[in-house]
């Protein structure tokens, strides 16, 4: 029965609220999916859930990718999960691959139709909120990098129902008027569905129409929307975006930047492609293994531990005591106890490396010295070696 369930069914998705949780220390999750009208228990197994991006709460709703199998001891069918999602995050997630799929296929996102940037604009334009964080670092950053360029901005809500038009017609205004050099489009971080509005398709379409190149500053280093990979030329932050159209004698290390950007974002989907190529060989592996009649002792051994669990707790308080124990030992050797004592990590204030040598550092040269209760920027004056 097990072999037929898991050989005719094969792997699907499955979305409920998590009830009856439980986390034993075998490091296995087992749990129930439920909705109003049905039910069905789960196991997933250590090795798959140290892979999830979040721990499952009671309540949870979730989407669950795995087979149905048979626990043969209590001859329960339950669902053995592979991938777990939290409901909302993993609908946008999917919603923006498969978008994200579609358009490559399509060349939008292809390197060879991407254009270069002015060297020295004289008019840069902004797309941002007017009242928000990001619109305050990109004009200061601009400012002090290129003073004679004039700054135009286009403002526009980044965030909402109404943000991707707004957007898009902030675009398409610039490109009728003409009258910039270079198109920063911005907004600072936040999660998933506040950054969504820079994942519409339109939006993307009416980057690839415009006449002026597009760079993107969109939330953190780790944030990457549709807009991002149509653009010109992405940026990690709304900072950087006006490090890069801002004229700047470091010319090399901007290209290596671009250059880098690339490549990282060709290696995850590379490395994408060869993780799903991987599951599905692991897949195809786990229905005939040994390892499967493994994991169904490993769930009985589960069930009798949990008989002893009355016996251990002394046992357990005494392990979780000398724990604490070492563990305000650890801290009292803490690089952050050093700090209070008076010393200090100094980095280099242009790329934050940490300076352990005097000649590391020209005069006039600024530099980060952290302490135990914030930091000081200050400017070497003089060096003894």
């Amino acid at each position: 029965m097990r072999s037929l369930l898991e050989s005719g069914l094969g792997t699907l998705w499955v979305e409920g609220e998590i009830s009856n949780l439980a986390r034993p220390a075998s490091g296995h999750w087992y749990f129930s999916l439920k909705d109003r009208d049905a039910q069905i228990r789960c196991a997933m197994f250590r090795q798959r859930n140290v892979l999830s991006r979040f721990a499952p709460r009671e309540g949870q709703l979730v989407v669950a990718f795995g087979r149905v199998s048979l626990y043969e001891p209590r001859g329960d069918y339950q669902l053995l999960v592979e991938l777990m999602e939290d409901a909302g995050v993993g609908a946008l997630q999917r919603a923006f691959d498969e978008l994200k799929a579609r358009l490559a296929a399509e060349g939008l996102f292809a390197p060879e139709r991407k254009r270069a940037l002015p060297s020295a604009p004289r008019r840069i334009g902004v797309i941002t909120s007017p009242t928000g964080a990001a619109i305050r670092d990109i004009v200061q950053v601009l400012r002090r990098r290129c003073p004679a360029a004039q700054i135009l901005i286009y403002p526009s809500p980044v965030q909402g129902a109404a943000a991707a038009a707004a957007l898009i017609a902030a675009v398409e205004l610039a490109g009728a008027r003409a009258e910039v050099d270079v198109l920063i489009l911005a907004r600072g971080g936040g999660s998933i569905e506040d950054l969504w509005a820079f994942n519409d398709e339109r939006l993307a379409r009416a980057i690839l129409a415009s006449p002026i190149p597009i760079v993107t500053g969109i939330g953190h280093e780790i944030d990457f929307t549709i807009a991002d990979f149509v653009a010109d030329l992405r940026a990690p932050t709304p900072s950087a975006a006006a490090q890069l159209v801002a004229p700047d004698a470091a010319v090399w290390r901007q290209r290596l930047e671009q250059l880098l950007a690339r490549f990282t974002a060709a290696a995850r989907r590379a490395l994408r492609s060869e993780q799903l190529r991987l599951e599905a060989l692991t897949r195809r592996l786990q229905q005939s293994h040994p390892g499967a009649r493994l994991q169904q002792h490993s769930q009985r051994l589960d069930e009798l531990e949990a008989r002893l669990r009355l016996s251990l707790r002394a046992r357990i308080a005494a392990g979780t005591a000398r724990l604490e124990s070492a563990a305000r030992a650890l801290q009292a050797v803490s690089p952050l106890a050093t700090l209070e004592r008076g010393f200090a990590v100094v980095t280099r204030a242009s790329d934050g490396a940490l300076i352990t040598d005097a000649t590391q550092l020209a005069v006039g040269e600024a530099f980060d010295a952290r302490l135990a209760h914030g930091s000081l920027r200050a400017t070497v004056t003089g060096r003894r070696t």
